[in-house]
């Protein structure tokens, strides 16, 4: 394979900025270099690259990108760049402007701005704030519910809604919660604890306690929901796999007028009991082609945790891939 070397020179030069883009000891060059495979040099703003030619590339949009987020007060992170390091297929110019990103491509919240992070990341945000029904479908850390509580934290502070809904089936206690000790959040929030995580770092602790207690936020599990109507809501629906088809149909026709359902869920991880098929699995293929209601299906390159996170998806994938291959030919075999 033929190597390239690619010179870069970052503008403007600035002292502070080249030590938060390097990093201690240049070790966030050398993430790049380990994970790209490339050789990187600098002598103050001025970078060489060396290596195979796409991923010098990758390389070098990579830094450029980097610089104009630390010009931006961006601390650089190894996550922020293992996060660029996945989109670094992508033409980053064709999302970038004047070392910004469009302002449509940020969800603001009052404790946090969240940026979208590749191709299907940005589809998902667009697709809930076009759709009053939204599906997002994928492995785990891939960003499915938290860039769901961030729409609907956006939502309420814009008055676009007057409440946000956080719902999740508790498979494991099979629905039936009366034994476990307190009230009825406590019993649920265990299996809520996610959501609540998200939300504490969008609106902080005490305003998340306050919106409970006015039940501006509402956390419930999904056998509490049959019978309401939810109006001018944002209602998400987590862990969908492990709904029925009952309930899933039951979820959908709650929401009312004014509001937005975003429903998230990993087919990979379904926990129903033996003889139970997923309301997930069954409600894809029943309003696939319904207008109004977007899909947005994930893979295993959308996980934006620690770059292990990815193999481990990839590797279960690719053991159930031989495994049916397996089972088809045997079935083959004894026809």
């Amino acid at each position: 394979m033929s190597t390239q070397t690619r010179s870069l020179s970052l503008e403007p030069d600035n002292a502070k900025h080249l030590a938060n883009l390097c990093g201690q000891f240049d070790r966030h060059l050398k993430q790049l270099e380990k994970r790209l495979d490339v050789s990187i040099r600098n002598k103050g703003n001025v970078f060489q690259v060396s290596g195979p030619e796409q991923p010098t590339h990758s390389a070098c949009e990579i830094i450029n990108h980097l610089y104009r987020e630390a010009q931006s007060g961006t601390e650089i992170t190894p996550d922020l760049i293992h996060l660029f390091i996945q989109e670094s297929g992508m033409d980053t110019a064709e999302n970038q402007t004047e070392g910004s990103k469009s302002s449509a491509d940020v969800i603001k919240t009052p404790k946090a701005y969240v940026k979208p992070r590749g191709k299907n990341q940005k589809l998902y945000v667009d697709a809930i704030r076009q759709h009053d029904i939204n599906f997002g479908v994928g492995p785990a850390g891939t960003g499915k519910t938290y860039l769901a509580v961030a729409c609907a934290v956006e939502a309420l502070m814009n008055d676009d809604v007057r409440r946000i809904l956080l719902v999740r089936p508790a498979v494991e206690a099979g629905e039936k919660l009366g034994f476990l000790p307190g009230d009825l959040s406590q019993k649920i929030d265990p299996y809520l604890r996610p959501l609540y995580d998200a939300l504490y770092e969008m609106l902080g602790f005490e305003n998340v306690e306050k919106l409970i207690e006015k039940s501006v936020i509402e956390v419930a599990p999904l056998a509490y929901m049959r019978g309401r109507t939810l109006n001018n809501s944002y209602i998400i629906l987590d862990e969908s796999q492990n709904t029925t088809r009952e309930q899933m149909k039951m979820f959908l026709t709650r929401i009312g007028f004014g509001s937005t359902a975003v429903i998230t869920g990993d087919a990979t991880q379904i926990d129903l009991p033996r003889g139970s098929s997923s309301g997930l699995l069954h409600v894809i293929n029943v309003l696939k082609d319904v207008k109004g209601i977007s899909f947005t299906h994930f893979l295993s390159k959308d996980v934006v945790r620690h770059p292990l996170v990815q193999r481990v998806v990839e590797a279960y994938e690719r053991f159930e891939d031989q495994q049916d291959a397996k089972n088809k030919s045997s079935n083959q075999e004894q026809n």
